[in-house]
Order: C-alpha cells, then sequence, then structure tokens
C-alpha cells in the first residue's frame, strides 16, 4: 500500500484532475493559486509533479509547443492510482471531519 498523500500532492493533482488536457506546469501553478488564494512556487509545483510521477500517480507526455522556451510543453494526466489515490484522501478528511460541524461550521458534503 501506497504512503498517504501530502496535502500539497492532493491539490497538485486536483488542480491536474480540473484541467484536463490542458494540464502543464504553469497551468498547474496558475490554477490552484486561483483555487486557494495563495501563491506558490513554481519550483514546488514542478518537483510535486515529478515525485507524483516517480509514483505513478501521474504520467506526462511532451508535445510540440513551439511558443514556449525549448520548444515543448510537458502535460500531465492523472493516472487510475492517481484518481484512486485522491479519492481516498478526499475520503479520510471527510471521514475525520464528519461530526465536527458545530465545531468547524462547515455543512457535510454527504461521501458515504
Amino acid at each position: 500500500m501506497q504512503a498517504p498523500l501530502g496535502e500539497f500532492e492532493v491539490v497538485v493533482l486536483l488542480a491536474v484532475l480540473h484541467l484536463g488536457h490542458h494540464a502543464n506546469g504553469s497551468a498547474v501553478r496558475d490554477d490552484i493559486e486561483r483555487r486557494i488564494g495563495r501563491r506558490v512556487s513554481r519550483g514546488s509545483v514542478y518537483v510535486t509533479l515529478d515525485r507524483l510521477e516517480e509514483k505513478g500517480l501521474l504520467s506526462s507526455r511532451l508535445i510540440d509547443a513551439p511558443t514556449v522556451r525549448g520548444g515543448a510543453k510537458r502535460l500531465f494526466r492523472a493516472t487510475a492510482p492517481g484518481l484512486k489515490a485522491v479519492k481516498h484522501a478526499i475520503e479520510t478528511v471527510e471521514r475525520m471531519r464528519r461530526g465536527l460541524e458545530p465545531i468547524l461550521g462547515i455543512p457535510a458534503i454527504g461521501i458515504p
């Protein structure tokens, strides 16, 4: 069994899922910053993308991109184990959060 994902790994995987076929490093960073409202370093995104790929949770491919320095762009996609890992992480947090609605002030989201 794989070690649990860290918070930023989950965030990066979710950004890749949101972006679909457009998930390159810069787009992932922009999506994270837009959604969570804080700046993240380019390095932390790329290190995390590489680590997730090494774990088999993401795959990548190079495409021609003449307007990009180096002429190629690396696109990422979640693998089946990546999708399973992010789903497990979300379900784990939801199970731990359940029952704390009065303390946290957020409603249940209905994950069984």
